[in-house]
């Protein structure tokens, strides 16, 4: 048994578990721990009344709103939509479908200013789809509507690039067993597919959504920015930073930490439970 695990420790390309592990410890305290807790303590120099006046005002509460709610819109979005997404690039063959399929990463790639831009002016009143929205009723840009539509676009991706390697690894048998079977599509759908799909649609769900959270350069321009309406959060941490209000700033970026972290664990707890009952 000693020489088996001698002789696999030497074959290995990385070194040792102690070191790796050190460096790991090390790299994550040096890019995550560290400035993570130096928001928290320069959050401790404010004073327990001064921290709940600086995060609960009602300003900042509109932004917590906006912020949460049209990053949880949009990530439930691009479940539905990212996921047939991932289905037609899976499973059938058309003329395009390269194309199509570097257009998902598109938002990876797109500076996000530029893509807060180009919405803009797709989304204005004189836009070349904003135009005929107003026209319905229907007005996207400088509202929170706008926001919700950024903040699915930046995600796409995400849903998309996490759904489609398990849609390739399916066995289509298990399909084909379950038709011969008698089952209809929606039976084998809901029985067979989603079961097997349905954790790697929460990991896009949770990635889509952390990343929408934090999302500034593509939403700033479509947003409007207007305060009680569609202010969000991480605009509102750079006026903050903008008025020499760090401990403000720190304060709100905080709140915003502990709201995603537990958002974030309560997907993963959901992610675990949906693997289990796959696995049965």
């Amino acid at each position: 048994m000693t020489t088996l695990l001698s002789r696999n420790s030497a074959n290995r390309v990385i070194p040792g578990f102690g070191l790796s592990l050190g460096f790991t410890i090390f790299y994550l305290a040096l890019i995550v721990l560290i400035p993570l807790s130096a928001i928290f303590l320069k959050t401790f120099t404010m004073s327990w009344d001064a921290f709940v006046s600086a995060v609960s005002s009602p300003r900042v509460m509109a932004s917590y709103r906006l912020s949460f709610g049209a990053a949880l819109i949009g990530a439930a979005i691009n479940v539905v939509f990212g996921g047939i997404v991932a289905w037609v690039l899976v499973r059938y063959q058309f003329p395009g479908k390269r194309f199509v399929d570097a257009l998902v990463d598109l938002p990876f790639a797109l500076p996000t200013a530029v893509a807060g831009i180009t919405l803009t002016a797709l989304y204005s009143s004189n836009g070349w789809i904003g135009q005929y929205l107003e026209k319905a009723g229907i007005k996207v840009a400088f509202t929170p509507l706008g926001v919700v539509i950024a903040l699915t676009f930046i995600g796409l991706p995400f849903v998309v690039r996490t759904v489609q390697p398990v849609l390739e690894d399916a066995e289509c048998e298990l399909e084909e067993a379950a038709a011969s079977l008698g089952a209809s599509p929606w039976q084998t759908f809901t029985r067979v597919i989603l079961p097997s799909v349905v954790p790697a649609l929460l990991t896009g769900f949770a990635l889509a959504f952390a990343r929408a959270t934090g999302e500034y350069g593509s939403v700033i321009f479509i947003a409007g920015n207007m305060p009680m309406v569609s202010e969000i959060t991480p605009l509102f941490i750079i006026t903050k930073l903008e008025q020499y209000d760090y401990t403000g700033a720190t304060a709100i970026a905080v709140v915003m930490l502990i709201v995603s972290f537990i958002l974030l664990l309560a997907i993963n707890l959901l992610q675990a439970w949906a693997r289990k009952r796959a696995g049965k």
